[in-house]
């Protein structure tokens, strides 16, 4: 998006509260996410009551309407039409809106059916829901988002460490249907970039000096399945190895039904790809995962995770777990908490669960009250705590690969380990340079240690 704004002469301000125009791109997964993103408009327009606000992402692709009536919000932008954020905010009259859509929810009902998806027409939007004229014409720009068939990708660089690790998104979208999740509504079907198209991006990301880059997506591991001839995820991988020359390939999430005995022998045997393994487990219940509509077995995943540390001793292998999954009783939960005990994980993503609207789950009976499922999520983290304080102190006095970061206050410099580790590293270091560590100690978190010798 700041790629737009670039190529059309615009400049990133210094601060928010000097600039003309903010774009706030957003996330939908929870109740929480919708809650920060209207506090964030609210703050944005308190601060700077002269820029225009340009509301994009997830939340925007659901709930436009919503956005749009708050106040400061000059254009809502959804997921459907991010590629022309700039075009809409310095061109309004170029992106002009047409008709309307269905209600929301009759869009989801719609849309839970990929074969019924195929048959959403796409149109812009200008009114939605109640089908009522907006008080200012072409302020919604958002669409079937399932019309989307091509992904069309750029990479993203972190504020705090762009000048280290661009993370570049290989696919979109996602065909699977868990019943709690709303990201396949907002964000299509899986979609993937071109491979041609991939090798072309890390080849210039390269280029420009990186050493590392993140590959990621919604679905990952899905990525090609979509083509013509479909390719699989390994193929993508083998292919960035073998026809660019960067240094170290790190992979972002991925479902356990597509961490194939391949993939683990590449990512194990590969010295250029990161070893860090991160593997949605979401419940350790065997009848929650069914209920979630998930693809596979308790016994399925703990298969993976053990074949993943057998091949890689010393990766760091993480996931995302749920708890206060409607109807999950004492017992389900403490089958998730002993699969959490018993697998070598090293660090976890915990979410209490959010109702969100128009997904299966919502309709679900047996809610579980809030400080119930906030207990459930302490007990979790507390865990994951545990063990990945434990798996920290098992590198003391040995030597791990590194990536300098872009941040140091003079005493020490950031890095990330090839294992997923922040290594706090004695001594102001430029940024993307790689390094051997000695680790010395464990601190606040962290690693610490010096420069190997």
């Amino acid at each position: 998006m700041e790629r737009q704004f670039s190529e059309r002469g615009l400049e990133r301000a210094a601060k928010r509260e000097e600039a003309g125009i903010v774009v706030l791109n957003t996330c939908t997964v929870t109740a929480a996410a919708d809650q920060d993103a209207r506090a964030a408009i609210r703050r944005i327009y308190r601060e700077n009551p002269e820029c225009q606000i340009l509301v994009t992402g997830c939340y925007a692709q659901r709930a436009p309407q919503e956005i749009a009536d708050l106040p400061g919000v000059k254009w809502v932008v959804g997921n459907s039409h991010k590629q022309s954020v700039a075009e809409v905010a310095l061109s309004p009259a170029a992106a002009k809106a047409s008709s309307s859509l269905r209600p929301l929810s009759t869009r989801l009902e719609a849309c839970r059916d990929t074969h019924q998806a195929s048959e959403v027409s796409f149109v812009p939007v200008e009114a939605l829901t109640e089908n009522r004229e907006l008080p200012t014409e072409n302020r919604i720009f958002v669409s079937d988002i399932f019309a989307h068939t091509e992904l069309l990708a750029a990479p993203v660089f972190d504020a705090a460490n762009g000048r280290t690790r661009p993370n570049l998104k290989v696919q979109d979208g996602c065909d699977n249907r868990c019943s709690f999740c709303i990201i396949p509504y907002v964000r299509g079907q899986s979609r993937s970039l071109q491979l041609d198209e991939v090798i072309h991006e890390v080849t210039q990301l390269v280029a420009a000096g990186y050493r590392e880059i993140v590959i990621s997506g919604i679905n990952l591991g899905r990525w090609g399945r979509d083509f013509s001839r479909p390719m699989r995820f390994e193929d993508l991988v083998s292919a960035i190895l073998d026809r660019t020359p960067l240094e170290k390939l790190r992979i972002s999430s991925v479902e356990p039904m597509d961490w194939s005995d391949r993939l683990i022998r590449l990512v194990a045997g590969s010295p250029r790809i990161a070893k860090h393994a991160h593997v949605p487990m979401q419940s350790g219940s065997d009848q929650v995962l069914r209920t979630m509509h998930r693809k596979y077995r308790p016994w399925h995943y703990r298969e993976k995770i053990e074949r993943i540390r057998a091949s890689m001793p010393a990766a760091a292998i993480g996931a995302d777990v749920m708890v206060g999954f409607p109807g999950e009783t004492d017992s389900d939960f403490e089958e998730t908490r002993r699969m959490v005990e018993d697998l070598p994980f090293t660090y976890l993503h915990v979410f209490t669960y959010s109702s969100r609207p128009g997904t299966p789950a919502a309709a679900i009976s047996g809610q579980v009250p809030v400080p119930i499922a906030r207990e459930r999520n302490r007990i979790l983290r507390d865990l994951a705590e545990r063990k990945k304080l434990e798996f920290m102190k098992s590198f003391i006095g040995r030597s791990l690969e590194a990536i300098t970061l872009n941040v140091s206050d003079g005493k020490y410099t950031e890095t990330l380990t090839d294992n997923y580790l922040k290594l706090r590293l004695a001594g102001e270091h430029e940024p993307n340079h790689r390094v051997e560590a000695q680790v010395l100690q464990v601190s606040d978190g962290s690693l610490v240690g010096c420069a190997a010798l």
